[in-house]
């Protein structure tokens, strides 16, 4: 079931979904408007131009609150807003159609799980011939939340788990690395 803009305020209100901040024109009637935070992150070169997924992948991050994204670029991002989902509650972050049409795309996996606490990391990617300006505080997406038939039995303590700021792949501390 998807959260309507009614059960959301009240969630908040009650404190049982920590959105902050927020205000209230962000509520929308199935979802809430994220903004761009302030931090970017790009990989750094390697020696070898090879990224690999057994080796931490190294990254330079900047706090600006205007970003020029190159065409052809791709840059990790952060969501104003930090979140605290309850064990029962799931959400989809779908990117604004209105910068789809502008040649960025706005992805972070597209989930995100219930128990999770923190800002969302977007994964931005210039597809434009032209340099896009991103300004921090600008509405980027939405989450739409789904509500789960039961809390989980292991709700969300990942390796994202608290994370602030545009956080790179961990991708290199996963149990199942050969």
């Amino acid at each position: 079931m998807i959260l309507s803009d009614k059960t959301i305020k009240r969630m908040i209100e009650e404190k049982s979904l920590v959105i902050e901040p927020v205000d209230d024109e962000q509520i929308q009637p199935a979802s809430v408007d994220i903004r761009l935070g302030n931090t970017f992150s790009v990989v750094e070169d390697t020696s070898s131009g090879i990224i690999t997924l057994g080796d931490e992948i190294g990254y330079k991050t900047i706090t600006a609150d205007k970003y020029l994204i190159m065409p052809g670029q791709f840059v990790l991002a952060t969501t104003k807003e930090y979140f605290e989902l309850p064990d029962d509650l799931t959400a989809f972050v779908e990117g604004r159609s209105s910068l789809g049409r502008m040649g960025l795309f706005i992805q972070n996996a597209g989930w995100v799980d219930p128990g999770f606490k923190g800002e969302i990391t977007l994964e931005l990617f210039n597809a434009n011939r032209c340099a896009i300006e991103l300004t921090a505080g600008r509405r980027v997406g939405q989450l739409v939340f789904a509500k789960m038939d039961d809390k989980a039995l292991r709700p969300y303590d990942g390796k994202y788990q608290g994370q602030r700021g545009a956080t790179g792949s961990r991708v290199f501390m996963d149990r199942d690395k050969r």
